[in-house]
């Protein structure tokens, strides 16, 4: 199997034609076809299905594709290192809104002043949607609260987050002092988000051990739209410590949930070893160091250090 083979596969994928691919290629199109041939005559598989309107990859061939799309992505990583003589290429990093808030911008510091010439692309997305994402390989890293134990991913648990009750001093009948219990909030109007949202199963699954019924008034998918609406006096909120870290300048009230075992695991989930370039593994590398400072540093409100 050559690299060119895998160039000539995907780019027929894109183009969903053998003839439009050969002019992209500048190969005839007999040629191409032909490379097709022995690719699928190696691998014992049909990888496309040929028609009248075009081409499309079979069941196999979308498989093959995704594989072809990393080593190919790899492989340019490797001549780009050898060229420039130092550790390249580029790396994917997806982040919940609420882990952003806090990790976002420190990562990329770290990231440029370790590996200047590692390209990043940050994505902002909640954690069922990146674990999605990597499955598509469309990320190489990610930190997730959940994973599918199926998956060939490399798990590492980072940290573990405080829950708190976040709102405006000006809203009724809030609590007060440094600790509620969830038995505590059933009376106060909360904005959370949705059932689909990690946070969301956490949290209804604590209110049912405390035979509370929560006061839930409108339900919100986004953090920035969430804390606005906390902001205008019109709910409170349960939030992890990381999304509460702008909180002062907002002048909004953080008290921590006392409920035991109420809280969020965070991992940091790749592609196995591997699969991973030597960008990425750089850059997984970084990711648990930039955590550990800034739980170290006290800049992660309620987090704590995972003991392994």
């Amino acid at each position: 199997m050559e690299l060119r083979q895998l160039r000539y596969f995907v780019k027929i994928c894109e183009m969903g034609s053998m003839g439009r691919a050969a002019l992209e290629l500048d190969v005839v199109t007999s040629a191409l076809s032909q490379q097709i041939s022995r690719l699928e005559s190696e691998l014992s598989t049909r990888l496309l299905k040929r028609s009248a309107t075009g081409v499309t990859p079979t069941d196999a061939g979308i498989a093959f594709l995704q594989q072809a799309h990393l080593t190919l992505r790899h492989a340019d990583d490797a001549m780009r290192a050898a060229r420039q003589a130092r550790l390249s290429g580029h790396v994917s990093i997806g982040l919940a809104p609420t882990t952003a808030a806090v990790l976002g911008v420190a990562l990329q510091q770290a990231m440029q002043d370790r590996y200047p010439h590692i390209r990043l692309h940050l994505v902002e997305a909640l954690s069922g949607h990146l674990g999605s994402m990597l499955n598509a390989r469309q990320l190489d890293l990610a930190i997730v609260f959940q994973v599918d134990t199926a998956r060939r991913w490399h798990i590492a648990p980072l940290l573990d987050e405080k829950l708190f009750l976040v709102a405006s001093p000006l809203l009724r009948d809030v609590p007060q002092g440094p600790r509620v219990r969830l038995k505590q909030l059933a009376h106060l109007p909360l904005v959370l988000p949705s059932a689909s949202h990690g946070l969301r199963t956490i949290l209804d699954a604590a209110f049912a051990r405390a035979k509370v019924q929560p006061h839930v008034v409108v339900e919100i998918d986004g953090l920035a739209w969430l804390m606005d609406a906390v902001r205008a006096v019109h709910a409170a909120t349960i939030q992890p410590g990381a999304a509460t870290m702008r909180l002062a300048e907002a002048g909004l009230l953080r008290v921590q949930i006392a409920d035991a075992a109420l809280g969020r695991r965070s991992l940091l989930a790749s592609l196995s070893d591997d699969e991973l370039s030597p960008a990425g593994l750089a850059a997984r590398v970084v990711l648990a160091d930039v955590v550990r400072t800034l739980v170290n540093e006290g800049r992660w409100a309620g987090a704590t250090l995972h003991e392994n």
